[in-house]
């Protein structure tokens, strides 16, 4: 019988998960709490928190590995806590529910193809501003 030895936990680099998660949850917490969007509206809040997103995961991991030194807090406090807590694909999947309830289907099809074709630009964006390379023809 194969035994596997659990993987050693970094308790700093969890706090700099949970840190990052933290703020970045707290912030989309407060937009949605300010701005709420109904079943038959766009979301544009999550929208937007998930667009940004993806801006600053794309700018954080490329910055990250190619142009500063290696960090062992900076990419989990950054990309999985900060980016992760803002970020909400739960939350377009429960607003996604909403529209279809509510028969909007031609909504939710532009909400869903919109927000992923959106987020993949930002990461382009993102990667080529940190690469310094034009990413728009």
């Amino acid at each position: 019988m194969l035994v596997r030895a659990l993987p050693r936990l970094d308790g700093r680099e969890l706090a700099a998960i949970f840190a990052g998660g933290a703020v970045g949850g707290l912030t989309r917490t407060v937009l949605t709490n300010e701005f709420p969007a109904a079943a038959a509206s766009w979301p544009w809040v999550t929208f937007c928190v998930n667009v940004v997103g993806a801006f600053l995961v794309g700018y954080f991991v490329t910055r990250l590995q190619e142009r500063l030194p290696p960090s062992a807090y900076r990419r989990p406090l950054l990309g999985t806590g900060l980016c992760g807590g803002l970020t909400t694909f739960s939350t377009m999947q429960f607003e996604l529910l909403e529209m279809f309830e509510a028969h909007n289907y031609g909504l939710a099809f532009g909400y869903a193809a919109t927000s992923v074709a959106a987020g993949y630009v930002a990461v382009l964006a993102a990667t080529g501003m940190v690469r310094r390379v034009r990413t728009l023809a």
